[in-house]
């Protein structure tokens, strides 16, 4: 599916916006021309009209006016005022995209007229790399083809994959807020490796592209981890103690709350009226 012929406009022009554009263009799904962003601060949007000479404008409502995919890419907490003012004005073929953290398609939806497709996504911050971990789920007006377009355009970053509404506080939970659980344990890997005599940077790099290598193994072979986990771990050998250590320590223990105690923050900061 081909999103070339699509205007896409950008209600908010964040780092994440940022990233989304430039992931666009690259993939050829969008040319520069058909893009267009608001935002209220000037620097930003002169620097993405600079970086992508796209278009560019402070109000709202020319976005809604001249897109057929609308990104709502605004922190959460003025969502709610931007939709009161322009979505009385967004049309029904148009696509309506919310990348704003814990705000249901529902709450959107109230403030939209009926009929328009919401599709809600929760992207990581690996996107802005090329490399994100996306879920997709769709509202009440939005059928397939609106859940095909947000992962084709969303795949652009990284992965694209469907969830159903009700998970998007566990994929905040796991891929949202794992990039900090990532960053901590290459930290202590490098650290590890620094004890152990290694220079800083060389031990960085060697805890990081390990990380990145052994993520690129699961999903290009689609392995269970705990295969590829024993392909390292040869008979009485240094992986097997290696691991022995991580279970002493809790390793998986502690994940598995990381994750939990992430997505139950999910649900509390999202709140009863975003639902």
């Amino acid at each position: 599916m081909s999103q070339k012929n699509y205007n896409i406009g950008f209600i908010g022009g964040g780092a994440m916006a940022e990233a989304l554009m430039a992931g666009f263009i690259k993939a050829g799904l969008v040319t520069p021309e058909k893009l267009i962003v608001s935002d209220v601060n000037e620097h930003r949007i002169n620097h993405l009209q600079e970086k992508f000479e796209i278009q560019i404008t402070h109000d709202n409502t020319a976005v809604v006016e001249g897109a057929d995919i609308i990104v709502l890419a605004v922190k959460p907490f003025v969502l709610g005022n931007v939709l009161e003012n322009v979505g009385g004005k967004i049309r029904q073929e148009q696509i309506v995209i919310s990348i704003a953290a814990g705000i249901s398609t529902l709450y959107i939806e109230k403030l939209l007229m009926d009929g328009v497709p919401v599709v809600r996504v929760m992207p990581n911050t690996p996107a802005l790399v090329g490399e994100g971990a996306t879920a997709v789920c769709c509202g009440k007006w939005a059928g397939e083809k609106h859940r095909e377009l947000a992962l084709e355009l969303f795949g652009a970053v990284g992965r694209a994959v469907p969830v159903s509404e009700n998970l998007m506080d566990a994929v905040t939970g796991l891929s949202g807020s794992g990039p900090a659980y990532m960053y901590v344990i290459a930290e202590a890997l490098s650290d590890a490796g620094v004890r152990m005599g290694l220079p800083r940077d060389k031990a960085q790099t060697l805890a990081a592209q390990t990380m990145l290598g052994a993520a690129k193994m699961i999903l290009e072979t689609n392995r269970h981890p705990g295969m590829l986990k024993d392909m390292v771990t040869t008979p009485a050998g240094t992986a097997i103690e290696g691991l022995l250590a991580l279970e002493e320590g809790g390793l998986r223990i502690a994940l598995g709350r990381a994750v939990e105690r992430a997505c139950q923050r999910s649900r509390q900061l999202s709140g009863q009226d975003k639902r």
